[in-house]
């Protein structure tokens, strides 16, 4: 798969379609665009080391590979070109640590008071600054103090005929435990007895910092609990997209994991709302929803957009009598994972999601739907407006717990 991935460039007619669509090299000189850091830039590094550190510039956003008419894995050979480069010049420890996101959430659940007032000061976050190089002002998540696993290990699942097994991610687990009971809520409610099986980290932040040998380690790690459920026959789900991507086709093009626990994970996989919109496309989805008289923006972060289903969110969503939902064009959010977190980076991100930022500020809104957690965290911290995963419009609607419409 990585090798089909390189020799992809040799169908680039440098059309710049790719440069046209790139929020990144709009907003910084430092990244010259896709197409010369990708296909034109990758023909010299066969023959020895990267050409220049541009290609770190690059977020890995995707939107060159999704737009490209001659079918080039643009943004998967700027991430093979990352790794190369940061086995030549080492990972800064920065990138080490923040690429981790189940080690930092083991460490900070247990102190979740502590460690979020850390994360507040504004001392402490000038000093992580010039000792770590993570941007005083970037957008961090707050530890919940509990972990869905937590939840899920109390929770009992009604008994059911039919089962789908759930991959939560680290978002969900450490930070947003909320937004997974919501989905093993919204699941149950349609008839399905959710198995949560033990998991870690995708290893898409490993990925997106270089570190390559890392990643195919903790992806292995989690298909293998996965895998068995996958041969069984049953469907994984998960509600962060970019996690969901990586075990549908990262691990296998970018990684060049070929491992059979991935392949049969990877056709096993689905994102939360494509997978409720297969049911209703069936007539197996329950539309006992409540009107919810609510104006909602929506923004497909760009890892949604790379699974290629189209938008499945706008469709359950236009299930919801009274929601009025106003789907944005902007680009990107820009944070990019961990990118935006980066203190050379930080207002490259915000450049990037400023279009963004106008359109959910000018939309007036209630609040703002959006797949992906870091997505919206940056949103929050760009747009100053609230935002949910298009599962907990969903959840108020079927009248689900305490924000139900029926509670």
């Amino acid at each position: 798969m990585t090798e089909l991935v390189r020799d992809s460039l040799d169908h680039c007619v440098k059309c710049t379609i790719c440069e046209t669509f790139c929020p990144y090299s709009r907003a910084t000189p430092l990244f010259p665009g896709p197409k010369y850091v990708g296909p034109q830039a990758e023909r010299y590094r066969g023959s020895g080391a990267s050409v220049d550190a541009s290609v770190d510039y690059c977020s890995g956003c995707g939107i060159c590979t999704q737009v490209c008419p001659q079918g080039v894995k643009i943004a998967e050979i700027n991430s093979q070109a990352r790794a190369r480069l940061w086995e030549e010049r080492g990972i800064p420890l920065r990138n080490q640590l923040i690429a981790r996101p189940s080690v930092l959430g083991r460490l900070g659940t247990p102190v979740a008071p502590f460690a979020n007032r850390t994360l507040r000061s504004r001392p402490l976050r000038l000093l992580a600054e010039r000792l770590l190089g993570i941007h005083r002002d970037a957008p961090v998540p707050q530890f919940a103090g509990r972990t869905f696993q937590d939840w899920a290990r109390e929770h009992r699942s009604p008994v059911a005929e039919q089962s789908v097994v759930y991959f939560h991610g680290c978002g969900t687990n450490y930070y947003e435990p909320g937004v997974g009971q919501m989905v093993v809520e919204v699941l149950e409610h349609n008839g399905f007895n959710v198995l949560v099986p033990p998991q870690d980290c995708c290893g898409l932040p490993l990925q997106s910092n270089g570190n390559f040998r890392a990643a195919r380690i903790y992806v292995r790690h989690l298909v293998a609990n996965l895998a068995r459920y996958a041969r069984d026959g049953l469907p994984i789900v998960a509600n962060a997209t970019s996690c969901s991507l990586m075990l549908k086709r990262e691990a296998r093009e970018i990684l060049g994991v070929r491992d059979e626990d991935v392949r049969v994970v990877s056709e096993a996989t689905y994102d939360v709302c494509e997978f409720l919109l297969l049911l209703h496309e069936r007539g197996e989805l329950r539309t006992d929803l409540e009107p919810l008289p609510l104006t909602v923006p929506y923004h497909a972060p760009c890892q949604q957009r790379g699974h290629g289903i189209g938008k499945p969110a706008l469709d359950l969503l236009a299930l919801i009598q009274d929601l009025r939902v106003i789907e944005l064009d902007a680009d990107c959010c820009g944070i990019a994972g961990t990118y935006g977190l980066k203190k050379e980076k930080y207002e490259i991100s915000m450049a990037v999601g400023e279009p963004l930022f106008n359109a959910l500020r000018e939309a007036g809104g209630d609040l703002a739907a959006c797949d992906s957690e870091t997505c919206r965290w940056q949103i929050e911290h760009g747009a100053a407006v609230h935002a949910v995963h298009p599962v907990e419009l969903l959840h108020r609607a079927y009248g689900l717990g305490p924000n139900g419409a029926a509670g």
